[in-house]
């Protein structure tokens, strides 16, 4: 969206105080509107993204009624509008109410231009982000890749390539830190495959004690061990003809480690205490979140086994490194939870949007999950704030990147890359980048790179 296609509408009675926020915010679409009526007109007829509102409207020019009431209006006719309302210093009580009934932000009078045009800018950018969201949501509704929402190139590339192998018999292997969404993605694999009308079986070999995991997995005849009362199938033969996952891999024990490694040979099992050699098509997908080649060095884990189970595998980034990712699926998680927790939350505050973005997420999407969740039920209003997340200060003062710290990041990144690719030879390096040496060796010397 470019700069003159973000509308803004300015409600205001006073000429003055419209033609001195027109003047500063030239740079937008700006619409004038004086009351309630004239401001949903205009909303009608130019569906403005952003807001300006002053609460004290004519014919209550000594308290907020017909601002609110202009306020419900407007998010009534359009819910993604992002509506910054007016108050004064005294009136702290009406900006709370306001944004509890669904306002973006509110600013305090006499307005502070510099700091309006931040919040309007950052509003914008919350409502593209929002726009984006629908449309990677519409784009997920026609893949098979249902349950996972990015924005982040890198995710989506790693789903094409997961709906690429999901026709084939290939195992796949899901690595990443826990609450990535490995589960998410080994189900839309099973979900892109031929064998999506047949059982998706998942089970995690670190919840379930090791002398039970072996029947778990294989099942067991009568009188196999002690309470062994009847023949038990196991998780293997429930999704013969479909996909079983088995997360957390690396916490398989050593004999069950060689059973599975025979059954990925001869696609046969035995039951616990049985001699039938029962052959089943089953497809395995595996997931950790260890470093399975560190496991293989200690001896925890075989090697055989890993390359049997890792014929293609993918990695799944932590969410802090998801860029812009983090309030897409906080959006969707509100969607999806209104309804079974009774709910009507319509969004997130901007101060709540702004601890999402800022926290590390050391739990990933699983905590995000729950946070929201949380957040939704002790909601007083119609929107979540950074309260109700109960994200700590100290792990949101993440500061925003400058231009100039970015730009910073952006040189060093591109200059490592081009001495690696020369074996640090500046002149080639030089050449590669379009700089002379005598410029590179400038710009290592300012960014405290050495060769």
């Amino acid at each position: 969206m470019t700069q003159k296609s973000r509308k803004l509408m300015i409600v205001d009675d006073d000429p003055g105080i419209q033609r001195q926020l027109k003047w500063a915010f030239d740079d937008y679409d700006v619409y004038l509107a004086e009351n309630r009526e004239k401001a949903i007109s205009v909303a009608r007829k130019e569906s403005p993204q952003v807001v300006l509102l002053d609460l004290a409207m004519p014919p209550d020019l000594e308290g907020p009624s017909e601002g609110f009431a202009a306020l419900e209006a407007l998010l009534s006719f359009d819910p993604k509008m992002r509506v910054i309302v007016a108050s004064g210093n005294d009136e702290r009580e009406n900006a709370v109410k306001a944004v509890n009934l669904g306002a973006y932000d509110f600013c305090s009078k006499p307005v502070d231009i510099d700091v309006l045009q931040l919040i309007v800018q950052r509003a914008f950018q919350l409502y593209e982000l929002e726009m984006e969201y629908e449309k990677l949501s519409a784009l997920r509704d026609r893949t098979s890749m249902s349950g996972l929402v990015t924005g982040n190139q890198k995710v989506l590339k790693l789903c094409q390539a997961v709906e690429q192998v999901a026709s084939s018999t290939i195992s796949v292997m899901f690595t990443g830190e826990s609450g990535t969404g490995k589960e998410v993605l080994a189900r839309a694999l099973h979900e892109a495959s031929p064998r999506k009308n047949e059982a998706f079986i998942a089970i995690n070999c670190a919840a379930i004690p090791e002398n039970l995991l072996e029947s778990e997995l294989f099942g067991h005849e009568k009188g196999a061990f002690t309470g062994a009362v009847k023949r038990t199938i196991g998780k293997f033969e429930q999704a013969n003809n479909g996909t079983i996952f088995l997360d957390e891999i690396a916490e398989m024990a050593a004999p069950l480690q060689a059973k599975l490694l025979r059954f990925l040979q001869d696609r046969s099992i035995e039951r616990v205490g049985g001699r039938d050699s029962i052959e089943l098509d089953v497809r395995i997908v595996s997931a950790t979140n260890r470093d399975l080649k560190e496991e293989m060095r200690s001896g925890r884990f075989r090697e055989d086994l890993f390359y049997r189970l890792n014929e293609v595998a993918f990695e799944l980034p932590p969410l802090r490194d998801r860029d812009g990712d983090a309030l897409l699926i906080a959006k969707y998680f509100v969607q999806k939870y209104n309804p079974s927790l009774g709910t009507s939350i319509k969004g997130l505050s901007a101060d709540a949007a702004t601890a999402i973005n800022n926290y590390e997420w050391p739990g990933n999407v699983r905590e995000l999950e729950n946070r929201i969740k949380r957040a939704m039920v002790l909601s007083d209003g119609k929107t979540i704030n950074a309260e109700n997340l109960d994200i700590e200060a100290s792990a949101t003062t993440q500061a925003f990147p400058t231009l100039r710290q970015a730009r910073e990041k952006a040189e060093i990144d591109i200059i490592m890359r081009a001495l690696a690719s020369t074996q640090n030879n500046v002149s080639q390096a030089s050449k590669l980048l379009g700089v002379s040496r005598p410029t590179l060796y400038e710009l290592m010397k300012s960014l405290g790179i050495k060769a």
